[in-house]
């Protein structure tokens, strides 16, 4: 039993290192958002975590996230162009993604140049190759909402 309480003492004393160094509390200022990317980076970093380390890198970056998502809230894209920017950060070309989805060249090269709008079979083939959430490829500009 002692063996046990040993290991849990070892475990807590390496969180309570990394929540001594940086608090895990919301993040209100740009030099918050500084300090946790650092001590982030130092994490992502490290060869290995322990598993309280991973629990710490975990909520940490949630923070960061929230804060950013506040702060430095990003517009969608509209579908045309998140297909667009996808197709260029994968590297592939319109006939691979064509391929991969069934989806004909044709039809890829319209929903692009806005000739044709997105389906449900569009959105759900697109999201499998990319692996993206169906939200991306649906747009509502900010200001405006969708009536019920």
């Amino acid at each position: 039993m002692e063996e046990g309480v040993t290991s849990l003492a070892k475990i807590s004393s390496k969180y309570l290192e990394l929540i001594h160094s940086f608090p895990l509390r919301p993040i209100r200022s740009e030099a918050d958002l500084d300090r946790a990317e650092t001590m982030l980076h130092q994490l992502l970093d490290a060869p290995s975590l322990s598993a309280p380390e991973q629990d710490y890198l975990e909520i940490l970056g949630n923070l960061i996230d929230e804060y950013e998502s506040k702060a430095h809230p990003i517009e969608s894209l509209p579908p045309n162009r998140m297909l667009a920017m996808s197709i260029e950060s994968k590297g592939v070309t319109q006939t691979e993604v064509s391929r991969a989805t069934g989806i004909p060249v044709s039809t890829i090269s319209e929903l692009i140049a806005q000739k044709r709008d997105f389906n449900r079979a569009h959105i759900e083939k697109l999201c499998a190759y990319f692996r993206l959430d169906p939200k991306a490829f649906i747009h509502v500009p900010s200001g405006e909402f969708v009536a019920r």
